[in-house]
């Protein structure tokens, strides 16, 4: 690469050092001899040139890329072929993420989930417009020198997939290390193969270990073919949502919206992350051994008029001591006594003749120098921010070629939090392009403290938290065994569990008891009644026994329940538990020598009923069961009479 230094490619792009190189592509620091900036060279292989089905798959794909501007893109500024096809990228100076991990640097938690949200901003502004990367992986994340993440390579990864280059280990192109499940099995992608990538790339930016890598591509790709990707605690609060991108299934991973409302959750329980261990692009440094290393920049004016030597005064007689070359002895303070002898007139005359010359001389200065001066930028009116989300207003000012600051941020009454507030210059203000604007994003009203809500009634909550200026927000029931309904639990402020303060007019979710949870009566039939009645206990209701006869059931045994099994009640309540006294047995009565009517009434009394009569006569003299026999209560006596 070192050889390529100093080329210009297209007549413009002038090659002033190597950045780094792929297996597909070096890339180089250039300078921008037309618009006179720095500017990033993607130089492809020269194989390719040679390919027409990619060249005309990467002029559209270049075309494409250079349409999407968004803060966290990679600017495509112009394409072009010169001994093989390069592009021509947004100048990056705070270098890639795989620089930093190659020098040993880990990110914490925050840093990651930095990373991972201007990530997805990214991701989502080009999801929605049809743009799916391919290719998401350490290497293709790179800084500006503040640590703002761009996106480089929108669309080449699919140029080079549907040419006939292959990388000389013989795999797709694209790194398996990163690749989605649904890349290994060669179906076709979407958004979601890009979040798969991004968060094998935010575990290994904290753990320095990728998930499934293997010795081999082909062990890799294998390995996370209906896999869920095991997400190691070093993650913290980011590994539920790392499992979900991670899922085998592209369908059930969230899209890069979510995952950014996701991460801007999170980051609430996080700490501020410390700035990024940035690795530099290049060495500036280092350039100062390279010829002519900044042509932007004008030459060095020259010395002032004056003496030889530099200082002001007189000017200095251009003959020498002896005078003119040439001329005889005495002949140079002869000539000095002339001019002495005309006076202060001509010394004047000579002054003033310098004086002119001078000034000439300085105009001739001015008018090269306003020559060699570039063209001032154009300038365009400044659009109205106030309203704005902060990567709305990003946009705004990239569409009028406007470098945002980084954003201050402020509580401020009566405002929502993450819009806009105010800028500087204000709107309608004409600025130029390459300059700098500012912007205020609101981060809500003033915190205020969050009173406490501990063991009070659900319809007090709403009264205490407007003198705190708070709303109620959602009130969540859940069953306490010891807590009776209506009473406080915990309250929230979004993730926070009972926050110390919230934005002014924020809504306070609370949680409050609904009571002990219902009982479920239980199956207690064939049952002993001690073994019933402990069950009922152990759930916290009252046992109530209630016995009676039955035919089939043992005495002693459960019979059924009111309420029967299966049906809910409160903690506490009665369940009348019916116990089998066994059958229902009675005594069939000495009816001899009684009449025909006194023997029916008698087996009525007893429960009995009168069955057939044998004999002749009014006088019972025998039955059948005979006196003295148990039967079931009903059972019909024959009766056996005479006169």
């Amino acid at each position: 690469m070192v050889d390529q230094v100093g080329r210009v490619l297209g007549g413009r792009y002038r090659l002033v050092a190597p950045i780094g190189s792929g297996a597909s592509a070096q890339v180089f620091l250039a300078d921008d001899v037309t618009l006179r900036r720095r500017v990033a060279v993607k130089v492809l292989h020269p194989a390719l040139a040679d390919d027409e089905a990619f060249l005309r798959r990467f002029r559209a794909e270049a075309r494409s890329a250079a349409a999407l501007s968004h803060p966290h893109l990679v600017a495509v500024y112009d394409w072009g072929k010169d001994g093989g096809p390069f592009l021509v990228l947004e100048y990056l100076g705070g270098g890639s993420l795989a620089a930093m991990l190659d020098r040993g640097a880990r990110l914490t938690v925050a840093q990651a989930l930095l990373v991972g949200l201007e990530a997805v901003r990214g991701l989502d502004f080009a999801h929605r417009r049809g743009f799916v990367h391919r290719d998401i992986k350490p290497g293709n994340l790179l800084f500006d020198e503040e640590g703002r993440l761009r996106i480089a390579d929108f669309g080449l990864a699919r140029a080079l997939a549907e040419s006939a280059w292959t990388e000389p280990t013989g795999d797709f192109v694209g790194s398996a290390r990163y690749a989605s499940p649904e890349q290994a099995q060669g179906r076709p992608v979407d958004g979601a193969s890009d979040l798969y990538s991004l968060g094998l790339v935010l575990i290994e930016a904290v753990t320095g270990k990728v998930p499934f890598a293997a010795d081999t591509s082909i062990a890799t790709l294998m390995a996370r073919v209906g896999a869920e990707v095991p997400v190691p605690d070093a993650m913290g609060p980011l590994a539920p949502l790392l499992a979900e991108v991670g899922r085998p299934d592209p369908d059930a991973r969230p899209d890069a919206a979510t995952v950014g409302r996701r991460l801007v959750a999170i980051a609430r329980d996080l700490d501020a992350p410390a700035p990024l261990p940035l690795a530099r692009a290049v060495d500036l440094s280092a350039l100062r051994d390279l010829a002519d290393p900044e042509p932007t920049k004008l030459p060095a004016a020259p010395p002032p008029a004056g003496g030889r030597d530099g200082s002001e005064g007189e000017a200095v007689d251009p003959e020498p001591a002896g005078g003119p070359a040439g001329a005889p002895a005495g002949a140079g303070e002869a000539s000095r006594r002339r001019r002495r002898a005309a006076g202060p007139g001509r010394r004047t005359r000579r002054l003033v003749v310098g004086a002119a010359v001078a000034l000439v001389l300085v105009a001739a200065g001015i008018a090269g120098a306003l020559a060699l001066a570039p063209d001032p930028p154009p300038e365009h009116a400044m659009p109205s921010l106030v309203g704005m989300s902060s990567i709305e207003a990003r946009d705004a000012l990239a569409r009028i070629g406007v470098r945002p600051a980084a954003p201050d941020t402020r509580h401020v009454e009566g405002t929502a939090s993450g819009l806009v507030i105010d800028q500087d210059p204000s709107a309608g203000t004409m600025v130029a392009e390459g300059s700098t604007a500012s912007f205020v994003v609101s981060l809500g009203p003033p915190p205020v403290e969050v009173p406490s809500l501990e063991s009070l009634h659900q319809d007090q909550v709403a009264a205490v938290l407007e003198g705190a200026r708070l709303v109620l927000g959602a009130v969540e029931p859940v069953h306490h065994e010891d807590v009776g309904a209506g009473i406080v639990l915990t309250w929230r402020y979004g993730a926070r569990e009972r926050p110390e303060r919230a934005p002014s007019g924020s809504a306070i979710d609370v949680v409050v008891s609904a009571g002990p949870a219902p009982r479920t009566v239980p199956a207690l039939a064939g049952e002993r009644w001690e073994d019933a009645a402990q069950a009922l206990r152990d759930l916290g209701l009252v046992a109530e026994r209630d016995d009676a006869f039955h035919d089939a059931v043992e005495a002693g045994q459960v019979i059924t329940t009111r309420p029967g099994a299966g049906q809910q009640v409160e903690r506490g309540s009665a369940v009348t538990v019916v116990v089998s006294r066994g059958p229902d047995l009675v005594t069939v009565p000495d009816l001899a020598g009684r009449s025909l009517a006194e023997a029916t009434r008698i087996l009525e009394q007893a429960g009995l009923e009168r069955g057939d009569v044998f004999g002749r006569g009014e006088r019972v003299f025998d039955s059948d069961p005979r006196a003295g026999a148990r039967v079931r209560r009903g059972t019909a006596i024959d009766l056996y009479v005479r006169r």
